[in-house]
């Protein structure tokens, strides 16, 4: 019998914690351990936006490398795990006919999280892009359609951060006290989703404190929502992690299963 895979959110924070060992890096890694008989992974990344909803079916992508200023050693990473046609024609199938992309490789929103989650890259990957400009309501129903095939061993992830304001990291200093703007800001929203109120996370931009401030830009926060939708009334809500990076980057991993 196949075991009901979870739907979860992870944090990927800054390129960087690919070559770091911390304690979200090892909670996360602690995590990925109970997906090792995961069949496969579909991810939203912050780092892959469209105009539609797109699938990649890319058999072996490449790692690409998306930032700048970092560590030569990120930039030797290579990471491999394979992506899977089939399921990625199944999932634009379930989403209506998404157009499959056939040339793109792994974003660091995918690979750098997925490299600390299951660092042996053998579980395939399918990555899909969120649709720029979109909603939070229409990424949960996104998700929705996504929920049964956890049921058949794939994890359903969203890739991003609940607090991500590079404006306002203490760069430099990772273990920089909190800000109080940031801890609001995340403790607000790890209070409703703890009460399975998805409408109130959904209009976090007006009901939220400090929004403006934690969510500058929709990318990183909203992948969310997806595996928001993938989830079930009956699922029980897992805290991976629950911390700050540099101040004020949330690192906040869930998951429900």
């Amino acid at each position: 019998m196949t075991t009901r895979m979870p739907s979860l959110f992870i944090s990927h924070g800054a390129p960087s914690i690919a070559i770091e060992q911390d304690d979200f890096t090892r909670a996360v890694a602690s995590f990925g351990n109970s997906l090792r008989g995961a069949r496969a992974i579909a991810v939203v990344s912050a780092h892959w936006q469209a105009r539609t909803v797109r699938v990649n079916a890319v058999a072996r992508p490449e790692t690409i490398y998306d930032f700048g200023g970092f560590s030569e050693e990120l930039y030797k990473i290579r990471y491999e795990a394979p992506g899977d046609p089939s399921l990625a024609r199944e999932i634009s199938a379930l989403l209506g006919g998404a157009t499959l992309e056939e040339s793109r490789g792994w974003d660091h929103g995918l690979w750098v999280p997925m490299r600390i989650l299951l660092p042996d890259a053998n579980v395939p990957i399918v990555e899909i892009a969120q649709p720029h400009p979109t909603s939070p309501t229409d990424l949960l129903r996104i998700g929705q359609p996504l929920a049964p095939l956890r049921d058949r061993g794939v994890v359903i992830a969203g890739s991003g951060g609940i607090v991500h304001n590079l404006r306002a990291i203490h760069l430099g200093d990772k273990n920089a006290a909190v800000d109080n703007w940031a801890k609001q800001f995340d403790d607000w929203f790890a209070t409703y989703l703890a009460a399975r109120d998805f409408d109130t996370l959904t209009r976090y931009r007006d009901l939220a404190p400090h929004a403006t401030l934690a969510v500058p830009t929709p990318e990183h926060f909203e992948p969310l929502f997806v595996a928001l939708g993938a989830s079930r009334d009956t699922d029980t809500l897992t805290t991976i992690y629950e911390g700050f990076h540099y101040g004020n980057l949330s690192m906040r991993t869930f998951a429900f299963a």
